[in-house]
């Protein structure tokens, strides 16, 4: 499909709009000579300089359905045109480095394949040439400390000595990361304007004086050798000089040393309070908190909030060196608090080298309620997944929020959700329409600091709070069981550069289980159920990191890492009395993902692996994990070509095969997923894009089980267990929020008999009849699809 579109873009393309017998532009093309780049730089390249064609010379085609495109208004030919292109183009490669380019065009008409059409196609050849490497780096700067810092070359990311290419972007970011650090350090007044490169691309080599003939020939063989491989420039970064008086002076304050004199904040500004007026009525506040050394003043009318919270985000303290990162860093972490809505700010010098810090905070609402009300539709639970049920699940939530509980800046968080599931179709059998009654409560405080046994001064992470957690849910299922929990856990939210943290020391979760008449049949008939129902005691520990950066070379590339662990009952697992009723076991999990942009299109990339291990073998809570803490795959996240939580274990035919419980869980999960999206059309603000996957992994356990061995995992049988689904996919895209519908294939199904598990596409059916199933209660056959669709919100990863 992909290569007909290719082919067919020429006769594929309708054009509306064009001039009569006049020759207007229908096709423009650049044709790179990649003799001189790298990979990257091809690929950056072929995708950047198409954005430079001049709009009079750019045929602008659009995509309107899959394979057919379309020219709105097409512009007239003209040569001027194309060198208008030229020059832009040129301009994009001297700020790569590349500053000898050879460009050159060509063009042709077409008037006799489409009558009354004079179509003009314009091929631009581009050959960048040598690029020029910047050779030397010096720096003429004062203050010999930061001096030292910046000459480090492990701190110098922006310019590598003989490798990095000559152009704006390295002198302009290496210029920023030396304003950068000069602020850090007390040059409050320090702009970008007073600093300035010098760049000399002469070869300094042949400067050299000397009166020995074959050492001067010497020189010139070494010179035209190098000017062979790239041309050379050596930057010098220094302070501007100016002749006018004025600006001599502003360039002589801009390298003044700044400490921090006295700081002021007003934690009740309206919005309609204007900063400047603000700061000359100091006097007409009712209440006044200075600390002790009257350096730091807090003024309030209504005494809203106490002193405390605001101090311990001040990371500006009189008496400190200035810093940008500082002032910054004290702007952010009171903003994420959630008690202000704003923070706006003002630096005042009040003598040479000293400055006084005025912050105004705008209190955000301080309590609301929000309502939502859910609609989902589930095609099958724990017990009669295989019975094509036809729930329809309905829930209301109400949250009340409180951003300045106590009048500390605690954020405080009331959840109440209550639900049913109603059985539309009565397909288990049940005369009642009531099948399921869930409700529950979640109690949440976010304290805006680090809440330990011991002090902790930490002046580096930003959005630092402890979190306490309370939740009580019952679920009622008809004549099935009725489940009570309560999970209960305090923990550490912090984030560091581009690193986020969350460490929770306790986790507990407490489960009881009453089994009723149906659930208590289904496990005399499937003993297997039992490892899922096995509900228990948590009390465990969890730490996650979690790091998003972009690719240095190809920005508009995003990068997600995430690692989490949790381990449960090392400690309290060693007392005896305790040992039997809670469980002991290790998780581990991991995932990486990225995304490679395009001009368009977009491609995706997602690993996962996880494993955990119940170290205890012994009794109630030994051998496997609570199944609302296994590994599960399938559903529009995952394995798309299988339901949710219908694929493994490993090579295991149990589940399949069985009438009353189909659903998997297990102790070790790998998955690799990979997805192609593209636009297909724009309907109004609604965008129409698809999408192409492949999805490879499964799940398994990882003791020896010898009831279920196909399930367990072997390194041996990882290739036969290894499930592959591939499918395409529709995005309905409203910007706000994405619908979208996957159709996922069994390519290669672990559980296939046939074949070694690969479809056998000369025998394509979209059921596989190995083995079918009779229903015990409409006592009819129940099939194992070779396909799912599934429904999502939001992209998948």
């Amino acid at each position: 499909m992909l290569l007909f579109s290719a082919c067919s873009v020429y006769n594929n393309t309708s054009v509306k709009n064009y001039p009569v017998d006049t020759p207007f532009v229908f096709d423009n093309k650049i044709v790179l000579d990649g003799s001189h780049l790298s990979g990257d730089e091809n690929a950056q390249m072929n995708l950047d300089l198409p954005n430079y064609w001049s709009d009079s010379a750019n045929a602008n085609r659009f995509r309107r359905y899959m394979f057919l495109y379309r020219i709105n208004n097409p512009p007239k030919f003209d040569t001027s045109n194309i060198t208008k292109s030229k020059k832009y183009m040129k301009g994009y490669l001297q700020t790569k480095g590349y500053f000898q380019p050879i460009i050159t065009d060509t063009f042709y008409f077409d008037s006799t394949s489409f009558p009354g059409q004079d179509r003009t196609f314009i091929q631009v050849n581009i050959n960048p040439n040598k690029p020029t490497i910047i050779d030397s780096v010096h720096y003429n700067l004062p203050d010999s400390s930061i001096l030292k810092v910046i000459e480090q070359k492990t701190k110098m990311p922006n310019i590598v000595v003989g490798k990095t290419h000559f152009s704006n972007a390295p002198v302009s970011n290496e210029l920023d990361r030396i304003i950068k650090l000069y602020r850090n350090n007390g040059y409050y007044r320090l702009q970008k304007q007073d600093l300035i490169a010098v760049v000399d691309t002469n070869d300094i080599t042949l400067l050299k004086m000397t009166i020995d003939p074959f050492e001067q020939a010497m020189l010139l063989a070494q010179s035209a050798s190098s000017r062979k491989n790239y041309l050379k420039a050596s930057v010098d970064f220094t302070k501007r000089m100016s002749i006018d008086s004025l600006k001599y002076e502003s360039s002589k304050e801009a390298f003044v040393k700044y400490k921090i004199g006295r700081v002021y904040i007003f934690p009740e500004t309206s919005v309609t309070d204007i900063p400047d007026t603000v700061m000359k009525h100091g006097r007409d506040f009712d209440s006044i908190f200075r600390t002790r050394n009257r350096m730091i003043n807090i003024y309030s009318n209504e005494q809203k909030f106490k002193p405390r919270p605001i101090l311990e985000h001040l990371f500006t303290h009189p008496g400190d060196i200035y810093s940008d990162s500082m002032y910054l860093k004290t702007i952010n972490n009171i903003s994420n608090i959630g008690a202000w809505q704003s923070v706006d700010s003002r630096a005042i010098t009040i003598q040479d080298s000293t400055l006084d810090l005025f912050y105004f905070l705008v209190p955000n609402i301080k309590q609301s309620m929000s309502y939502d009300f859910e609609v989902s539709r589930n095609t099958g639970d724990y017990i009669t997944s295989s019975f094509g049920s036809n729930f329809l699940g309905l829930a209301v939530n109400v949250t009340h929020k409180n951003r300045n509980t106590w009048h500390r800046a605690i954020q405080s968080s009331t959840s109440l959700r209550n639900g049913v599931e109603l059985n539309l179709a009565n397909s288990n059998g049940y005369s009642s329409i009531l099948q399921t009654i869930q409700s529950s409560i979640t109690q949440s405080y976010v304290f805006p600091k680090f809440i330990t046994p011991f002090r902790i001064r930490d002046r580096t992470s930003d959005g630092i709070k402890s979190v306490l957690n309370v939740t009580g849910s019952y679920q009622d299922r008809r004549d099935y069981f009725k489940l009570k929990s309560i999970v209960a856990n305090w923990g550490y939210e912090w984030r560091s550069k581009n690193i986020t943290w969350q460490y929770r020391p306790l986790n507990i979760e407490l489960y009881s289980l009453d089994t009723l008449t149906y659930l208590y049949q289904a496990l005399v008939n499937s003993p297997y159920i039992r490892n899922a129902f096995n509900t228990g005691a948590v009390v465990s520990q969890q730490l996650n990191m979690a790091i998003a950066y972009s690719d240095k070379n190809h920005p508009q590339n995003a990068n997600y890492v995430s690692v989490g662990f949790e381990e449960s009952g090392t400690l309290l697992g060693r007392f005896k009395p305790l040992k039997g009723n809670i469980y002991q076991y290790v998780k581990l999990q991991a995932e990486y993902r990225k995304q490679v942009n395009f001009h368009k299109t977009q491609l995706a990339f997602r690993a996962m692996a996880g494993v955990a291990f119940n170290y205890n073998g012994d009794g109630k809570f030994g051998g496997t994990l609570p199944f609302y803490k296994q590994f599960f795959g399938g559903g529009p996240n995952s394995m798309r070509a299988w339901g949710l939580r219908q694929i493994g274990l490993g090579s295991s035919l149990l589940s399949d095969t069985s009438s009353t419980f189909r659903d998997r869980y297990g102790d070790m999960q790998m998955e690799v997923n990979a997805e192609y999206r593209y636009p297909i059309f724009v309907v109004g603000s609604m965008k129409v894009k698809g999408a192409m996957f492949v999805d490879a992994g499964n799940v398994w356990d990882v003791r020896t089980n010898t009831s279920n061995p196909q399930g367990v995992f072997n390194i041996n049988n990882l290739g036969h267990d290894i499930a592959i689904g591939v499918g395409t996919g529709l995005r309905l895209d409203f910007d706000y929020f994405l619908i979208r519908l996957d159709l996922g294939i069994k390519v290669k199904d672990p559980a296939r008999d046939e074949n070694g598990g690969w479809m056998d596409f000369s025998k394509f059916s979209w059921r596989n009849k190995e083995y079918t199933i009779i229903n015990p209660i409409t006592n009819q056959q129940v099939y194992r699809n070779n396909y799912a669709l599934q429904l999502g919100i939001g992209l998948p990863f």
